[in-house]
């Protein structure tokens, strides 16, 4: 979903007092003790994006990851947004070598509405850079291994987004052109180090 988490105040009120069970239940059967919302659900929250004010839940949706973790803690209580859509994720695989590899995210959301043309319009950019650059048997992900998701991203006219790097400095899938660089690639090093003093 894009747009904000819904939130049921009153069933929130329901978690703090013990009237439901958290996740659903699921982990019923042992003496958990009182449910904690600051150690359970605002606390485990990877952005921090959630705080209790005047005994009711705020969420600062701009901070929002989806990750998910408390819809599941209060199923109840909270809900995705109306604007639903999908992610749309490239390049699994299980080599045996390797073994298994999650796909990369190549586009965050997409609506998903008849007819379906802007999910068309992804694939067939992908088959048509599969058709045109991939050997025999290799696989998509092989693919992107071996010439690179900034390939791919050029090949289906995707403009690359944040949520392409998995983490900084880890997976660089984006690269400058020489035409992008103001100066190019070529550059006097006198003129740097005018600038630039040891």
């Amino acid at each position: 979903w894009k747009d904000d988490i819904k939130i049921d105040q009153e069933a929130v009120a329901g978690y703090i007092g013990g009237e439901f069970a958290p996740n659903g239940g699921a982990h019923s059967g042992r003496d958990w003790g009182k449910f904690d919302i600051e150690k359970e659900v605002i606390g485990l929250c990877p952005t921090e994006c959630m705080k209790m004010d005047g005994g009711k839940l705020k969420i600062d949706n701009r901070e929002c990851t989806r990750c998910m973790h408390c819809i599941n803690v209060m199923p109840r209580a909270l809900h995705i947004g109306g604007d639903r859509g999908c992610s749309m994720l490239v390049g699994a695989k299980a080599p045996i070598l390797d073994g298994a590899q999650m796909g990369s995210l190549l586009v965050p959301f997409v609506k998903v509405e008849e007819p379906y043309d802007e999910i068309k319009e992804v694939i067939e950019g992908i088959w048509d850079w599969w058709m045109e650059e991939g050997k025999n048997r290799e696989r998509l992900g092989e693919l992107i291994k071996r010439q690179g998701f900034q390939k791919l991203l050029e090949a289906t006219n995707i403009k690359a987004v944040a949520q392409h790097v998995q983490e900084p400095r880890h997976n660089p899938y984006i690269f400058w052109k020489e035409e992008e660089v103001d100066g190019g690639w070529s550059r006097d090093i006198n003129e740097f180090r005018k600038d630039h003093q040891r």
